[in-house]
């Protein structure tokens, strides 16, 4: 980064950037950041760029929702923790001065900086009305049933946040078919004892379901779904992350599999850490038969390397 301004300082016009670290190479620097240090010190540099900087944030989390790879929380700009001020006196001289400790404004990156937005006795005009504000734009059926789950979540948690309302969106915004769906899910665990998971799936007009054991709940629960779906895959990556604080917290997982060189990511949001890697897991596995069934056989092998779905 410090180098990229650098060299616009000693004229160049052109810099390789990257959204969440990802690019052709390692070393390209931070798109977000260079591009808001030009935006906030436009006496140094004396420069302009095209960029709209309010959707700076949206394209982070969409690229991150795609890949899979997580943002640090401490990350510059786009990190969940860069406008968050826990201590008394930043908290104080944020709101008697707001730029004491914030020399660029949060909505200029696109990010909401009221946090606590609805409650449980807001109706579907204000949910939808939230929803624009955020940028979020659904069909009426995905409405309907974030609507439903949000409600849910009212009555389960004590406050609703933005980011439980994106979670909750990006949960059910599918661009790709269910083949199977989940519909019910019982799990137990004890110490001690054998973590069990027995789960029922909607495929097609009909349902399957089957019961296995594992090492652990959301092992148990992979079993489980992998002996409903008989589809060979390993798993590749498992990630939990809490999309608020506090232990009523919604937790975001993210799954990825590999089948022959084929990266197929799923993520699924829930309040409960084992419903939410069900969902990723299933999604993943969604992924993978859609692509089977429908586009596997007219790839080649040479190029399927190292596919990402």
């Amino acid at each position: 980064v410090a180098n990229s301004l650098a060299a616009v300082q000693a004229g160049a016009r052109q810099i390789e950037c990257t959204i969440n670290g990802l690019g052709e190479r390692a070393g390209n620097c931070a798109l977000e950041e260079v591009v808001m240090a030009l935006r906030t010190r436009p006496q140094l540099y004396q420069i302009t760029t095209g960029i709209k900087t309010e959707e700076i944030i949206r394209a982070s989390r969409m690229v991150s929702e795609i890949t899979g790879i997580l943002v640090q929380p401490n990350k510059a700009i786009v990190g969940s923790n860069a406008f968050a001020h826990e201590a008394g006196i930043h908290q104080h001289g944020v709101l008697a001065e707001r730029s004491t400790y914030e020399i660029m404004d949060p909505a200029s990156v696109g990010l909401v900086s009221n946090k606590l937005v609805l409650g449980k006795h807001s109706g579907r005009h204000a949910f939808d009305a939230r929803l624009k504000e955020l940028g979020l734009e659904i069909g009426d059926e995905e409405m309907a049933r974030a609507f439903e789950r949000f409600k849910e979540l009212c009555d389960k948690k004590k406050q609703v946040f933005d980011e439980d309302i994106e979670a909750l969106v990006a949960d059910e915004v599918h661009t790709f078919p269910e083949e199977y769906k989940l519909d019910v899910m019982t799990v137990t665990s004890a110490l001690p004892g054998m973590p069990t998971a027995a789960i029922r799936l909607k495929h097609g007009d009909g349902t399957v379901q089957a019961a296995e054991i594992g090492v652990g709940s959301v092992d148990a629960v992979f079993r489980t779904l992998d002996a409903m779906v008989q589809v060979p895959h390993e798993l590749e990556d498992y990630t939990v992350k809490s999309i608020t604080g506090g232990t009523d917290a919604m937790a975001e997982v993210t799954v990825k599999l590999r089948d022959n060189g084929r990266l197929f990511t799923g993520r699924g949001a829930a309040l409960d850490i084992i419903v939410a890697s069900a969902k990723a897991y299933l999604q993943a596995i969604n992924k993978l038969v859609d692509y089977g069934q429908h586009r596997g056989a007219a790839v080649n092998p040479k190029e399927a390397a190292d596919l990402t779905v």
